[in-house]
């Protein structure tokens, strides 16, 4: 591995004016007619110069933006050099899935937001893809660990916080068993995040991964229901991981949402983007759009289901939003690869009613204008309905996008645990410890629906907490250690 540059020497005036290579994307129609990966293949020459124009700061503020805390600059470093495997290996010294973050990451709002050609205004070095590149390119070591400990532990969550607990762990030697209610393994990255945002195979081969490490994977077995916390601790495991994320849809206020034809995000996406196989028995039947389809919401998913929409077949995509773009949560880089593909939007207008249509299904949906008002708690400017201005618009299918939440049932069901008013699970932010011992919680189901990347940091701490706490009770050290 060749070694960090001499930040003096480097000539930061040539490379800042360097070109900057978009990475290479598939045509907008083309890439809307399947389910394969919107983003092609990039070659080393064009990566090599794209991480090239990185000036390698001294403040390095593309890595203090990173939740995990990626060696970004060395990174690009050793790729600019043709290093790709030490420049894999960089990243995933910190990350546990960099071809994944490299792809569904916000880098816009992280580390490329940070990087200072975006402060200048000009496109910043292209942080993600070549994570991804360097990642997809460089053979994952096997997941040995130097010896077996006889210590065990249980993860609730086969998500990307699970996924990276379970290695850890793994790596420490430490016997895992990860339990999911899910068919297979990945939780929102195989049942969430669509397949041309990030292909499936990648999940499937850090679940393959784990497995030939030593991991083993319960799959259909609901924690809470089939299983209870209690069960495992009464089954020996010493420590236990809750990893279940906020997968709950909002409730939607409009009436007519039990209608045919009307589907939440989660549901739709898994049908449309997930191998039958791969799929509970309730979302094996094939989903089918018509013509004409509307998209109710603002974030991520809702961009997801626009994008999910028109590979199906649907000729008219319309997402509907009750604020304007500018208070949209979701990823401007998504709303831009929605609207290439045909995707439009309609601001300020609040669907209130879905109406049946001549066979039973949703065939209209009552809207009315909007206007911005005040900040609410979001900071955002509220919206307020504009007396009189209803009208009604026709469709045959309906997507409700509207967020999600935390399961309060399942939380409900695991004594000794605090949560929030929000049902989100308390823990200590250093250790992911939570109010019962032996019992440690992170991701979607402490912070509420956030980032991968997060959720591989919680995962991180919580796994080094673990194989302490664990140590320190084979140690013979009396309950209420400190990490």
């Amino acid at each position: 591995m060749i070694e960090r540059p001499n930040s003096k020497a480097i000539d930061r005036k040539r490379r800042l004016a360097l070109p900057h290579a978009d990475p290479p994307i598939r045509d907008a129609e083309e890439r809307a007619r399947d389910f394969d990966e919107a983003y092609g293949e990039w070659d080393l020459d064009a990566a090599r110069a794209e991480a090239e124009r990185c000036i390698q700061c001294p403040a390095a503020p593309c890595v203090k933006a990173c939740p995990v805390e990626n060696d970004i600059l060395y990174a690009l470093w050793l790729l600019e050099h043709g290093e790709v495997e030490d420049a894999a290996s960089v990243f995933r010294a910190t990350s546990s899935m960099p071809e994944v973050c490299g792809r569904v990451c916000p880098q816009t709002e992280l580390c490329e937001g940070a990087c200072v050609y975006a402060k200048q205004g000009r496109p910043p070095v292209a942080i993600g893809r070549l994570e991804a590149f360097v990642a997809d390119r460089a053979p994952r070591p096997p997941l040995e660990s130097p010896r077996r400990t006889g210590h065990r532990a249980a993860v609730v969550g086969a998500g990307p916080a699970g996924l990276t607990v379970a290695e850890h762990l793994a790596r420490r030697g430490h016997e895992v068993s990860v339990f999911d209610a899910w068919p297979a393994g990945g939780g929102i990255l195989r049942y969430g995040i669509p397949s041309f945002k990030m292909a499936h195979s990648l999940v499937q081969d850090q679940v393959d991964w784990l497995a030939g490490g030593g991991v083993s994977f319960v799959f259909d077995t609901f924690v809470g229901r089939d299983l209870t916390v209690d069960d495992l601790f009464d089954q020996g495991f010493e420590t236990v991981f809750l990893g279940i994320g906020a997968g709950v849809p909002r409730t939607p206020s409009i009436e007519g949402s039990e209608l045919p034809g009307v589907h939440q995000a989660t549901p739709f996406l898994v049908r449309a983007n997930v191998e039958e196989e791969l799929r509970p028995a309730e979302m094996r039947d094939p989903v089918g759009v018509g013509r004409r389809v509307a998209v109710v919401g603002g974030g991520d998913t809702a961009m997801d289901c626009l994008r999910t929409a028109l590979r199906l077949g649907a000729q008219e995509v319309t997402c509907w939003y009750r604020r304007t773009e500018q208070e949209m949560p979701g990823n401007e880089r998504d709303r831009t690869l929605a609207r290439q593909e045909g995707a439009s939007f309609e601001w300020l207008a609040q669907p209130v009613r879905l109406i049946s249509g001549p066979h039973g299904r949703v065939g209209a949906m009552e809207c009315i204008r909007m206007r911005l008002g005040e900040s609410d708690a979001s900071g955002r400017r509220r919206p307020v309905e504009i007396p009189g201005s209803g009208f009604e618009v026709q469709v045959d299918t309906v997507v409700l996008a509207l967020g999600y939440l935390a399961d309060r049932d399942t939380v409900a069901r695991v004594s000794d645990l605090d949560v929030d008013d929000r049902s989100l699970i308390t823990i200590d932010a250093e250790s992911g410890r939570t109010s019962r011992e032996g019992l440690f919680a992170g991701g979607d189901a402490v912070l509420g629906p956030a980032l991968v990347v997060t959720a591989v940091e919680h995962g991180r701490r919580a796994a080094e907490a673990m194989h302490r706490y664990m140590t320190a009770r084979g140690a013979g050290v009396p309950a209420g250690w400190s990490s």
